[in-house]
Formats: C-alpha cells, structure tokens, sequence
C-alpha cells in the first residue's frame, strides 16, 4: 500500500484549515439576523422597569442575554411613520414624512430602499410575516407569511358590524373596535361561523373559534409564531449556507387589548398598581394646543383618558386599572411569543451565528398628563424597549447613552457588512442614524448624536418642518419645543416622570439652549 508523504498530508491539511477559515469568516461577515418589532410596546417590561407588576420571563431573558440600551426612543411615536422611517434609515425630516402616508407612495420614501432589500440585494434570503411596515413592498421578500390586513384583531362582530368587546362600558366603547376594546377573549364565545356574533379576522370577518382559552382557534401572533418556527426548520433543512432575514411583527399590545384570559388572571384588578401621578401636570404643557390647532378633537390622548373615566364614573384610579390590566395581559401575551420563537432558534444550528434584535415602533402613556395614547412627546410614548444580541458576546450589558430606531439600519450595515447604495435614485433621502458597535462592543467611538429627536406625528404633512413639535432626550434632560415656539424642559434625574417644567426657569437657560442646539444640529442635516 503506497501512503501519501508528510509533506502532502500537511499541504492537505493547510488547504483544509484555510476552507475552513474562509467559511467560518463567511459565517461572520454575513450572520443571520432575526429582527422581531412588537406594536405600541412602551418599557413595560421586567428588564426595562417601566412597571413592577409586568410579567416578561421572556424578553427580560433575551435582554439578559444580549444588550440592553436602556434609553431607547422612537423617532416618530405613532405607528405608520415610526416604521417608515425605521424601515429606510431615513429621519422623519429628511423624507418630510410627517402623516399616515404608505411607504409606496410617500414622496421622498419610495424612491429609497427598505431594509429588507438591501439585505436581499447583500445575498440574504428574506422572510417576514405580521405587521413591520405600513404598506408591504411584496418583492422585498423572498417568503412572506400572513397578510398585513389581518394583523389587527380579533375583534368582535355582533352580527352586523365589527365592534367592541360587549365587554367594554360606554362612553368608551363607542370609539370602535380597535381603540375602543379591551378584555379577555372570554367575554365573547365564538362558534366560528361565518355570519355570526363572535370573534373574527381582517376585513373580510373570517370567523375565529373562541370557546375557551383550551379551544380555541389561534390569534394571529401565534400564527405568526407557527410561521416562523416552520421556516426556521425548512431554513436548517437547505443544502445551501445562504445567510437570512427573518422579520416577525408581533401586533399586541396594539389596541384591540384582547387575549385569551389566562393572561387577564395574571393581573387581579384589586391588586394592581397605578404608576405614579400628579393632579393637574398636564397645566404647564403646550402638546393640547400646537397638536392640532383646527381640530382638537382630533387629539385622541386626551379624548380617549376623558371617556375611559366616565365609562366608569369618573372613577379614575378603577378606569385606569381596567385598562391597564388589559395592556399588561397583551403585553405578557406578546412575551410568551417572543419565548417561543427564541426557543426555536436557540434549539436549532442557528443559535450561535443569528444576530437578534428585538425592540417596538413607539411607547404608550398611561394616564400620566390627562393622556390615554401613544404620539405624545413626553417618555412614556417616546421610550422604547431595544435589545441587541450579538452571538456569543456583549451579554448582559446595558448602554444609558441614548439611541432611537434611526440607528438600526446603520447598525446592520456594520454587523453584516451590507454594500451599496441606500438609494433607488438620487430622490432618495441619505441614511441617518449612526451604528451602534462601539456602544454594543464599548470601544467609546459612537459617532452618534448626544440625544435621540422625536418628532410627533400626524401633525399634518404640509405643514413645514421648522413648525413641527419636535422632542429631544439626552441621559439627563429632554427638551421640547412645539410648532408655535413654546418649551418644555425636564431634569430626568430629579423628575423622572416629568412633572416640573423647567423650561421658564431662567436658572436652566443655558442647558435649555445647549439641548436646542444639539437638536438643531440634528435637524440640519
């Protein structure tokens, strides 16, 4: 028998170590990355403190795990904007996407690629399903799952309409079967035939089987959930390394507040805690006047904390309760979601080379300031959860300096070392936002911003930029400045609920105009 010579074996043995080097830097240039965005998610969450009563094994795992940016902020706080921008990289002010425009159509927006396609046009294959962005660009994805109509709900047909949950008290209910209910899935049991009174799907009212929480049809995050796990096991089976995208837009806690009771029992009404609250602290803010000066009524903050409160005879600390427990059941729902699809990575070959990241389109305020909504400019609807998981490092850190979802994009450009052009054409608007790696790896070079700049929305999308209302949060401070000129100043580290406003006080002049200028800066470019 002939045996090859050491000095071919050792040749063999170098060519083998080099393929191996070149796959396992192939494997580290393109990781996998599994973004998942919940919907009107504020900080209600264990691992981010905004109430001792949430329920989130899940989440508070996962953040456990990775990178906690704990000062997070949307950069629009109502949905459909909020993702625009986050979908594109793109500042609301750079694309003037200040209304509820479809990405397709937005003036400025279409003419720049999504996130999904810049993966895609890098060599990922993309896969989504659930709600990401208002207005789906189909052939950004590979695979898609469920439609975007039938993200919302279920909601309840009373045999003629959709409407609230039977559930819900008036005045309240009559604001409609999305803002307008609230409750367990129990409060309405369902045959599932179509036609009849009961829970359904989307706009089309497929029927949805509710007898109890043990028989019962599934809500569309869990069909979310099932969708996801099925492509995470055909993603293992393929012959090929192609890197992936997989996108997953859980809708709760977004209002309809329906999930099964199970996670309504987790939250007894006697026992639950209000977050704190000052009598009349709406007083020395200006949002009631610059958000719509022709037509307040449309300010549903405010509207939707005043019928709450006569559905239950003014009885705010009752009313507030009834709501909150709905938001900290949908909220522990959503979290049992998460657990489950990180679950199916972790199990699978994926788990040490997925990047995940998991964050929200924008807060929600509770009742503080008179307000019962998102698209305010003070914390609770501006902060944001976010948490970065690098494989196999960074775990367990938590970064103060402040980010918001302008970052994203730019921040996955870095990681997986995405190429080209962010633009279709030269309509397009630059990329904004800075990559997060040296705060995610603590090297101490963020080129980034001091603070975060939130504009609100739908304020009007012809009115000019310089007379939108714009919030600006550093570590310490958050400044506002409305569209007729009016301020706002708050020292989180003596106010962390903003409740004095600072903004008058002559001894806060020059950190007043320091905040102003950073923000200008920001709004220049």
């Amino acid at each position: 028998m002939n045996y090859p010579n050491k000095k071919v074996l050792f040749g063999f043995a170098l060519l083998i170590m080099g393929l191996q080097h070149i796959i396992c830097q192939t494997l580290q240039d393109k990781p996998n990355v599994l973004f998942i965005i919940c919907d009107d998610l504020n900080d209600y969450e264990g691992a981010f403190g905004g109430h001792p009563q949430a329920k989130t094994p899940n989440i508070d795992k996962l953040a456990a795990s990775g990178v906690q940016f704990i000062n997070a902020a949307t950069n629009v706080p109502v949905c459909c904007p909020s993702r625009n921008s986050l979908i594109t990289g793109v500042y609301p002010h750079a694309s003037k996407d200040y209304g509820w425009t479809d990405l397709k159509k937005q003036p400025v927006l279409k003419n720049n690629k999504t996130l999904i396609r810049y993966f895609k046009e890098n060599g990922y294959k993309t896969l989504g399903t659930g709600k990401i962005t208002h207005g789906n660009i189909k052939e950004d994805w590979d695979e898609w799952g469920m439609p975007l109509n039938h993200n919302y709900g279920p909601v309840y047909f009373n045999g003629e309409k959709r409407t609230s949950n039977p559930s819900v008290p008036a005045p309240y209910n009559s604001i409609g079967p999305i803002d307008g209910s609230f409750g367990p899935l129990s409060a309405a049991i369902s045959e599932g035939k179509k036609g009849e009174k009961g829970w359904v799907y989307g706009p089309d009212n497929k029927p949805m089987r509710y007898i109890n929480d043990d028989d019962r049809d599934l809500m569309q995050d869990e069909l979310h959930v099932q969708w996801a796990k099925k492509k995470i096991k055909e993603l293992e089976n393929r012959q090929d390394d192609q890197p992936f995208f997989l996108g997953i837009g859980f809708v709760r806690p977004h209002t309809p507040l329906h999930a099964p009771k199970k996670y309504f029992d987790m939250f007894p009404i006697e026992k639950l805690q209000l977050e704190k609250w000052m009598i009349d602290d709406e007083k020395d803010t200006f949002y009631a006047e610059n958000f719509d000066p022709e037509d307040k009524d449309n300010n549903k903050g405010p509207r939707y904390y005043r019928m709450l409160l006569e559905s239950y005879g003014g009885n705010r600390e009752l009313a507030l309760k009834h709501f909150l427990q709905a938001y900290l059941a949908c909220v522990a729902f959503v979290d049992d979601q998460i657990g489950q699809v990180m679950e199916a990575l972790n199990n699978s070959k994926f788990k040490d080379n997925t990047i995940v990241v998991l964050t929200s389109d924008h807060g929600w305020q509770m009742g503080e300031k008179q307000y019962l909504f998102k698209n305010s400019p003070w914390e609770e609807s501006v902060r944001i959860p976010m948490v970065i998981k690098i494989p196999n490092s960074y775990s367990g850190l938590k970064v103060e300096h402040p980010v918001s979802l302008i970052d994203l994009f730019p921040t996955f450009k870095d990681y997986c070392h995405l190429t080209g052009n962010n633009k279709i054409n030269d309509q397009g608007a630059p990329l904004g936002g800075h990559s997060l790696r040296p705060l995610i790896e603590g090297t101490g070079d963020f080129k980034g911003p001091n603070g975060t700049l939130t504009v609100v929305g739908n304020y009007g999308v012809t009115i000019p930029t310089e007379k939108q209302n714009f919030s600006y949060r550093t570590k310490n401070w958050r400044y506002i400045r409305y569209s007729d000129g009016k301020e706002e100043l708050y020292n989180h580290v003596t106010d962390p609920y903003e409740w004095d406003n600072l903004a008058y006080d002559k001894k806060h002049t020059s950190i007043k105009n320091k905040l102003a200028k950073e923000m200008n800066a920001i709004l220049a470019n």
